[in-house]
């Protein structure tokens, strides 16, 4: 061989190696010794009373994030992080089994709708014509009624893409469900990303005017449901007002300042510093501070000081309802752990409740020929 000749050839080699060392590289950015790789695996759990199938999905980040979801309710029903240590738990409440959901629960990690949250008088008037709901919140409507979409199987299929994992759900919710004109064509997506995301994307189309409000109502707890309550949470919330409320939870109409009230999150407090102020406990929209509707934002972010984990929550939404489960009381168990009050808390980003009739709130009417779309992302870390 000539001169040359051996001079291509180590080239060539070297070629070889320094991309074996990116590719090297590159995995070990996406992979975490002892996590499994990024993937989506599914399987059947069980089936309904009427025997519906109802499937697992299980989405790993190949990092510091696994979440797990049902087709039941388009439920979360674990999201699985580390701690500082690295010791990984569930920071979610949950159940054991497919049966204790069916069973009935307080919206552990479903996806509610067609409206999130309250509607005052359980009705509302739309183009001159007024519908009824039904009442399932004292004399109001709430997360869309006894059968809403928390309570139905949805369609599912796993999903890939540069750098993340996930499973689409979708429903048709037939015109008149729960009250509501028009048929409306619902898509959600759960979506695990390389750099510990979990983003949760809505979308939704109809055939008449509707209403349409989705959200997700997990309840965390940082520390893991066995640590206790969540008071100790540290919670940032971006937001300078809030809705005060009626007796039944319904907002008077005002979007009143939090400066100077228990309500105020606007520099980080712990979730009990105030939380006697509030009567039985957070249960409040808050308006989020944002430069233009519709824009990707921070919404909160809380802090369990004791594992230092970090979540903080950024949505398209106008607003977030704080939800500090005020009526857990321990006779709803999982784990050999007994879900008590203040077990854990929730940021249901969403439009503001009882919106179809408050008409100087953002509008969640939905036309035909529109999309309703969006978005919110959960970043974890730990501190």
């Amino acid at each position: 061989m000539t001169r040359t000749g051996y001079v291509s050839v180590f080239v060539v080699l070297v070629i070889c190696i320094a991309a074996s060392a990116d590719s090297l590289a590159a995995e070990s950015k996406v992979a975490t010794p002892g996590v499994p790789p990024m993937n989506v695996v599914d399987r059947v759990i069980g089936s309904t009373a009427e025997g519906t199938e109802v499937c697992e999905y299980v989405l790993t980040s190949g990092r510091g994030l696994k979440a797990t979801v049902i087709t039941y309710g388009a439920t979360l029903t674990s999201v699985e992080t580390p701690d500082r240590d690295g010791k990984w738990c569930n920071i979610t409440l949950n159940l054991e089994s497919l049966d204790d959901y069916l069973r009935g629960h307080p919206c552990f990690g479903c996806v509610v709708g067609r409206y999130a949250n309250r509607i005052g008088g359980a009705k509302f008037t739309l183009d001159g014509r007024e519908y009824a709901l039904p009442r399932n919140s004292g004399p109001n409507h709430i997360h869309g009624g006894p059968r809403g979409f928390d309570k139905l199987v949805w369609k599912a299929e796993p999903i890939r893409g540069d750098g993340f994992v996930g499973v689409k759900l979708t429903h048709v919710s037939p015109d008149g469900h729960q009250g509501f004109p028009g048929r409306l064509d619902v898509e959600m997506v759960y979506r695990v990303t390389g750099d510990d995301k979990l983003e949760m994307e809505y979308t939704a189309r109809t055939d008449k005017p509707t209403h349409v409000n989705l959200t997700n109502h997990a309840y965390w707890n940082l520390g893991g449901p066995a640590s206790g309550n969540v008071l100790d949470h540290v919670l940032m919330i971006n937001a300078d007002r809030y809705l005060p409320v009626d007796e039944n939870v319904l907002p008077l109409g005002e979007m009143r300042p939090v400066h100077g009230t228990p309500m105020d999150f606007t520099s980080p407090q712990p979730i009990g510093s105030r939380i006697a102020e509030t009567g039985r406990g957070y249960d409040h929209c808050y308006v989020l501070n944002k430069e233009q509707p519709g824009q990707l934002a921070l919404a909160a972010r809380a802090v369990d000081p004791e594992s230092g984990r970090v979540m903080e929550v950024w949505t398209t939404q106008p607003g977030v309802q704080l939800y500090t489960a005020n009526f857990l009381d321990g006779k709803l168990q999982a784990h050999g752990v007994a879900y008590g009050k203040h077990h854990g808390f929730c940021l249901e980003t969403q439009h503001f409740p009882d919106s179809p009739n408050r008409p100087e709130y953002p509008s969640t009417i939905l036309r035909p020929g529109e999309t309703y779309r969006e978005l919110t992302v959960h970043k974890f870390s730990v501190q």
